[in-house]
């Protein structure tokens, strides 16, 4: 350890004494600038080697109220604040049960693939519709999402046409994409599962969107709207999307992981 320096350290734990691993933690100093960050470790562990000075220390994790706390390092000295209790989090209120459906203006659906095993595109599609039925239980709710593949844009007219083309999307033959949920299932906090089918390129696949909901809020004119995120990861090959160009090296032009991105906010159906 630096001379001018000391050690930082606490262990995180839940309101039942267990340890919270992976929650993550910042390091501010007294202009509160962050000097050091990450998460703790599978014990619950915080542990920084800080210049001697006055920091805060922030903790937080899914589910849970953040924690704040302050401490002193000394010169070849330990700080240690002991076991910090993380309380859990009041959970959003959820949508009201009913009928509602995608906003499009706020919401975005994008994704990113590897290029010739290097570079990254990244890419959204521009024209989409959804329509979601909220149940009196969340795990009863259903969602049907249509996406005109035609809207695909990567920002580069030439390749946009080409994933349009028989190659990649064929829009000629298959028009839309479609996904289909009746299983909503609560992983803890604001996580949700929602499982269901997707059509893409003439071929159906069983899909999960790893989904965080964000909560409800009001809109410009005051209406009621609801916000979650989610992500997921495709197989072009599980829609029989393998077109290929090799390099001289044979490197593919285009990977074949798929990761989707996702920014939805419901409004109740007018």
């Amino acid at each position: 350890m630096p001379r001018t320096a000391g050690l930082l350290s606490c262990r995180v734990l839940d309101p039942v004494n267990e340890v919270v691993p992976l929650a993550e933690f910042a390091v501010t100093d007294g202009a509160g600038r962050k000097v050091f960050g990450g998460e703790t470790d599978p014990f619950g562990n915080v542990l920084a080697t800080v210049p001697a000075g006055e920091y805060r220390l922030a903790v937080t994790a899914e589910g849970f109220t953040p924690f704040h706390g302050s401490a002193t390092v000394v010169e070849g000295g330990h700080a240690g604040l002991g076991d910090v209790t993380l309380q859990l989090s009041a959970p959003p209120q959820l949508p009201a049960p009913g009928e509602w459906e995608v906003e499009p203006m706020h919401s975005q659906i994008g994704f990113t693939a590897r290029h010739i095993g290097l570079a990254r595109i990244h890419g959204r599609f521009n024209t989409f519709a959804g329509a979601v039925r909220i149940a009196d239980r969340m795990e009863d709710s259903a969602m049907h999402v249509i996406i005109d593949a035609a809207s695909i844009d990567t920002n580069v007219q030439m390749r946009d046409d080409h994933l349009r083309s028989s190659d990649f999307l064929d829009v000629g033959r298959y028009p839309t994409m479609e996904f289909y949920s009746n299983r909503f299932v609560h992983r803890g906090g604001t996580r949700w599962g929602v499982t269901g089918a997707l059509t893409l390129h003439g071929v159906s696949r069983t899909v999960t969107l790893d989904t965080q909901y964000l909560g409800l809020g009001n809109g410009l004119e005051g209406e009621t709207r609801a916000a979650c995120r989610a992500t997921t990861e495709l197989h072009r090959e599980d829609f029989t999307l393998t077109w290929q160009t090799m390099l001289a090296r044979g490197i593919a032009a285009v990977g074949s992981s798929i990761s989707i991105d996702m920014d939805i906010q419901i409004v109740p159906k007018s």
